[in-house]
C-alpha cells in the first residue's frame, strides 16, 4: 500500500523542483554570460553597459546575495523564450544580447542594481 503524501510533503518536493531549475537556469546563464563576453572581445567591439552589468549580475553568483534577483530573471527568461523569434544562426548573438538587455532592465526595474547613476 502506497503511502499518500501529507501536504508538508507535497511543498517541499514543489521546493526542490523549482530550486533544482532555478540552479540549471543560473548555470546555463552564466555560460551564456561568458559566451557573450568572449563574442564582443572576438569581433572587437566594447558591450554596452547594460549587457555587462547582467553578464557581471551572473557571472559575479549576484544573485545569491540579492534574494529574488534570480527567480526575476528566470521569469523574463521564460517570457523571452515564448516571445522572441526562434533562435537560428543569423539572429542568435541578437536575440542573446537583447535577452541580457531585458536582463539588466529587469534587474534595475526591482532594484537590485546597487548603482545609482544608470542610464
Amino acid at each position: 500500500m502506497r503511502r499518500r503524501r501529507t501536504p508538508e510533503d507535497r511543498y517541499q518536493y514543489n521546493v526542490r523542483k523549482q530550486q533544482k531549475a532555478l540552479e540549471e537556469f543560473a548555470a546555463h546563464e552564466i555560460e551564456w554570460a561568458g559566451d557573450l563576453l568572449t563574442w564582443y572581445r572576438a569581433v572587437k567591439k566594447e558591450i554596452p553597459d547594460d549587457e555587462y552589468r547582467a553578464c557581471a549580475f551572473f557571472l559575479n553568483s549576484e544573485y545569491l546575495h540579492k534574494p529574488g534577483s534570480l527567480s526575476l530573471t528566470y521569469s523574463v527568461y521564460l517570457r523571452c523564450l515564448q516571445e522572441l523569434p526562434e533562435v537560428t544562426r543569423e539572429n542568435a548573438f541578437d536575440l542573446l544580447s537583447y535577452r541580457f538587455k531585458m536582463y539588466a532592465a529587469t534587474l534595475k526595474t526591482g532594484g537590485f542594481d546597487e548603482r545609482k547613476n544608470w542610464r
